[in-house]
């Protein structure tokens, strides 16, 4: 047996190896054993390999929350190739430019998603599409099922080294098209293993999340429960709340992983129909900053769990974490550099300032992305030259302070700050001004161009239900905490905000959707 994992797909050989039939992961189908999912594992590796997949070829998984697809990232692995994980809600051209982009070997897919996947392949002729069942299947798409029942359930044999490529994570891009974050398995391995450390998983553990595996986030749920040889309960949506929270008390899980936008939601169901979630001892937050007006809520629906306020982004997956004792202290904070890593704030000119100085983020340590997938220029804009020689850090582009004991608090990304009378403006301190009233659900706030204040400020605004709140009266609640000239000078009622796949709110998704009601108000 495996005794120390050198490889990402090591981690679930171990597991299964050690508990065989324990509970690997809960959907909303099925209910999985380590060892089914390693047989499953090994199955579709050798399907694979027989279908010419050889190490370092990439295969997309474009298949809904489940466990066959959490199941067949490890396939990909066990093959020698590199997985790239697509959200089952992606379109078909945005399915087709990842394909081409990644240069795609093989596409694992499902039958309702046939109508998304069948465009993008027969533009790709040579590309294997191996689908997961169904009746009907387009010509030259395998049945999945079928080949893997010839298969032998046994790890084929290795070749990968920890510097070998284990993932394609695609993120939003400025240009309109995703960029492809290379992941090697030794950067997973070791920010796993960081992450599971500060987070204290044990084999007792049952993770809870509603986040899609493609989803760097979400995908670290499944990683750190195989890791820990805990169970996963993986929820595909968070479209039937009540169903959710009644999964959540049913399978008495003790770790919930979620981002603002759920927690706002939640929070909203609690004020009308009580919520109280007393097995949890864990709640992460991480993707988007957490406004400190959720914190007392989130205490209330989780008694006895440690709130863990993080920070990261794909390239790294993870720099940062708040020490759940500092959660009501320090509310705004996102803490310090994750085990074994390193945060630095610098200037423009790569020099280090003080506490209380604004600086740019630059993150040190073995979990860096290797680069951008056929963007070595775009590359070298984020991984920049390091304090030793031949090192390098991860530029993150978004703007921090630190207080005198070492603590990190978000300030804006560099590309979203507002500026407004010649004044610069953190979008997210106006956003928390807003969450102190009480009758807001969501908020985002951007910069408008202006032909007198250069950038005006701009908020949307949701509200809870039978909430009632003016723009005027957010107005005079901002205009009570921050300075003039953070004040939104338009405010925005809506019923909704657009989120991204991953389901966080998207300030370019709003400005394209309501840029429009800006003008008018303008």
């Amino acid at each position: 047996m495996i005794a120390v994992p050198r490889l990402l797909q090591d981690i679930l050989l171990i597991t299964a190896a050690r508990r065989p039939q324990h509970l690997a992961l809960v959907g909303t189908d099925a209910r999985v054993s380590y060892r089914e999912v390693a047989d499953y594992a090994c199955r579709l590796a050798h399907a694979l390999r027989a279908r010419s997949i050889q190490r370092g070829d990439r295969v997309v998984i474009f298949m809904d929350n489940g466990w066959q697809c959490a199941a067949a990232i490890f396939g990909v692995l066990l093959a020698g190739g590199v997985f790239v994980t697509v959200n089952c809600q992606t379109k078909a051209r945005k399915l087709a430019f990842i394909l081409r982009d990644s240069g795609a070997r093989a596409l694992l897919a499902e039958p309702a998603l046939a109508r998304v996947f069948q465009p993008a392949v027969e533009q790709l002729p040579d590309l294997t599409v191996l689908c997961a069942g169904g009746e009907a299947l387009l010509a030259g798409v395998e049945d999945l099922a079928a080949i893997l029942a010839d298969q032998p359930a046994v790890p084929p044999a290795q070749s990968a080294i920890g510097l070998d490529l284990a993932a394609l994570i695609y993120t939003s891009g400025t240009t309109g098209h995703p960029k492809g974050v290379m992941h090697t398995h030794q950067s997973l391995l070791f920010v796993l293993d960081s992450i599971n450390q500060y987070l204290d998983f044990s084999q007792e553990d049952r993770l809870f999340s509603i986040l899609p595996l493609n989803f760097g986030y979400g995908l670290f749920q499944w990683l750190s429960a195989v890791r820990a040889g805990a169970t996963l309960v993986l929820e595909r949506s968070f479209a039937y709340p009540v169903q959710v929270f009644k999964r959540m008390q049913d399978e008495a899980v003790t770790s919930f992983a979620s981002v603002p936008t759920i927690y706002a939601m939640m929070l909203a169901h609690d004020a009308k129909y009580p919520l109280c979630f007393p097995s949890l001892r864990v709640v992460t937050n991480a993707a988007a900053a957490l406004p400190a007006e959720f914190i007392p809520g989130i205490r209330r629906l989780f008694p006895q769990a440690r709130l863990y306020k993080m920070y990261g982004q794909t390239e790294c997956i993870r720099s940062a974490y708040l020490d759940p004792v500092l959660a009501e202290i320090k509310p705004d904070s996102v803490g310090r550099a994750i085990p074994g890593t390193e945060l630095l704030l610098l200037d423009e000119r790569g020099r280090s300032v003080v506490p209380g100085e604004v600086g740019i983020l630059h993150v040190r340590g073995p979990h860096l992305m290797r680069g951008y997938w056929n963007q070595p220029e775009k590359t070298a804009e984020v991984l920049v030259p390091g304090p030793l020689p031949g090192e390098v850090l991860l530029k993150s582009g978004d703007l921090f302070r630190q207080d005198a004991e070492g603590d990190l608090y978000f300030v804006a990304r560099n590309d979203e700050i507002i500026k407004s009378r010649g004044e610069k403006v953190s979008p997210d301190e106006v956003e928390n001004a807003i969450y102190s009233l009480s009758a807001v659900r969501e908020a985002a706030v951007v910069g408008v161009p202006d032909p007198v204040l250069g950038e005006a400020v701009c908020a949307f605004v949701t509200l809870r239900d039978d909430a009632q709140v003016t723009a005027q009266q957010i107005k005079r609640a901002c205009g009570e905490r921050l300075e003039n000239y953070m004040v939104p000078k338009y405010v925005l009622i809506l019923p909704e905000l657009p989120r991204t796949l991953n389901g966080k709110l998207s300030r370019k998704l709003i400005l394209q959707q309501y840029g429009a009601l800006i003008a008018k108000a303008a």
